[in-house]
């Protein structure tokens, strides 16, 4: 490896790795919320409770076999109202979502349950206020509609090139024998952010590529969990081999 320019942990300040310990613990922390938050948006929308292809199919392609009403009751707001309750929605909808039988049963627990948020004054989240809105949404389930993919996907694309620009400028101060390596690392997130953002709008005309979603995300996954450790292994308990400390020393005093 080459060490011109290499900057090993062992030779940053105090202050610069309690800074960089901080940041990697709290973008840990973020991180695994993120990925809880995505597991339960997403999971229980084809019947079982764990992810799966199917649950991102259903998620950005549509369900052919439901509405968005039940793929929603079924998947990211099944929590959200007792299970007698989310019955009662969902066998009105198979019903034919009658305005009759809306006024007299459902009305009352979209009123009580949903409308706080899913209201006409939110244009980020569908209405169900009123039987014509609820009614919108009870027909045939098409996935997530292109409009919400661009404003997510900008907003994911920034984010996460940030966070990974983060990680990855601390990691470069780490050791490894092998400097392709090293850049295989740092380089396989920001490959895995373009696929897995690309891969919302690819599932939606081909199915099976759902898998990329879950591929790209587990890549990601795995790197950021790579950096992290091994960044934080090597700024506390890290001892350099010789040759390392050798030539870390041949750099401290170019900037001398």
């Amino acid at each position: 490896m080459s060490w011109r320019f290499f900057i090993p942990f062992t030779e940053l300040p105090l202050v610069q790795r309690v800074v960089y310990t901080s940041t990697l613990l709290i973008l840990g922390l973020g991180y695994a919320f993120a990925s809880l938050y995505v597991f339960e948006s997403h999971a229980g929308r084809d019947g079982d409770p764990m992810l799966s292809v199917e649950d991102l199919v259903i998620a950005y392609s549509g369900s052919k076999t439901s509405t968005r009403l039940e793929s929603s009751l079924m998947g990211p707001m099944s929590n959200m109202l007792p299970p007698e309750e989310n019955l009662t929605i969902i066998d009105w909808v198979r019903r034919g979502a009658s305005e009759e039988e809306y006024k007299g049963t459902t009305a009352a627990i979209f009123k009580k349950r949903c409308v706080a948020c899913h209201n006409n004054r939110n244009p980020h989240l569908p209405s169900l206020e009123g039987y014509e809105n609820v009614k919108l949404t009870a027909e045939q389930d098409t996935g997530v509609d292109i409009y919400t993919l661009v404003r997510v996907s900008h907003i994911h694309l920034f984010g996460l090139t940030f966070i990974f620009f983060i990680v990855s400028t601390i990691f470069s101060h780490a050791y490894l024998r092998r400097e392709w390596l090293k850049i295989a690392i740092v380089t396989t997130p920001f490959v895995a952010i373009a696929l897995d953002i690309s891969s919302w709008f690819i599932t939606k005309v081909f199915e099976p590529y759902a898998w990329m979603l879950i591929i790209s995300g587990a890549f990601m996954g795995a790197s950021f969990a790579v950096q992290f450790v091994i960044s934080l292994y090597q700024m506390w308990f890290f001892k350099l081999p010789e040759d390392a400390v050798d030539a870390s020393d041949i750099v401290r005093h170019q900037y001398d």
